[in-house]
C-alpha cells in the first residue's frame, strides 16, 4: 500500500462533503506531475486529506476505490481517481506542524506546496497518524 496527499479548497469540496457523499472522483488536476501521481495510484491505497488555502490542515484519510481513467471534464490526456472517506484524523495536522517537524520537514508537499497530489513515505505516513491521534482502520 503506498500513501498519498490530495489538497482541495475547503470552500470548494470539502472532507465532509467526502464523508457525506461516501466516494468522489477526483478530477480536474491540471499539473503533469500530480496527474502522474494520480495514474501510480493503486486499489487501497491511503490518500491524506488536505485543506489548502482556509484551514491549511490535514484533516482526514481516504483511500483509492478506483484507479486512474480520463477525466471527464476534458478531452485532454488528464487523469482522475476515486476516492472513498477512510477515517478524519481526531486531530487535524496543521502545515506549521509539518513544516517543524524534523520528519515532515521535507514532505514533498511542503517542498512541492504547488503540486495538489503529492506522495507520502511511510514514515511520514506514521508521523501524521501519530500526530493526529489516529489509526487507520485493518483491512
Amino acid at each position: 500500500m503506498n500513501a498519498w496527499l490530495v489538497k482541495s479548497e475547503p470552500a470548494k469540496y470539502p472532507w465532509q462533503r467526502l464523508v457525506e457523499q461516501g466516494r468522489t472522483f477526483w478530477d480536474g488536476v491540471r499539473n503533469f506531475e500530480a496527474r502522474n501521481n494520480l495514474r501510480a495510484m493503486k486499489l487501497g491505497d491511503v490518500a491524506l486529506f488536505y485543506h489548502s488555502n482556509h484551514g491549511k490542515e490535514i484533516v482526514g484519510i481516504a483511500k483509492v476505490v478506483k484507479e486512474a481513467c480520463q477525466d471527464p471534464t476534458t478531452t485532454e490526456d488528464w487523469s482522475g481517481v476515486d476516492l472513498a472517506p477512510v477515517v478524519p484524523l481526531k486531530v487535524p495536522v496543521d502545515l506549521a506542524t509539518m513544516k517543524a517537524h524534523p520528519l515532515l520537514k521535507d514532505m514533498a508537499m511542503v517542498k512541492r506546496s504547488r503540486i495538489s497530489v503529492t506522495k507520502v513515505e511511510a514514515a511520514e505516513l506514521a508521523v501524521i497518524l501519530e500526530l493526529g491521534k489516529t489509526k487507520l482502520p485493518k483491512g
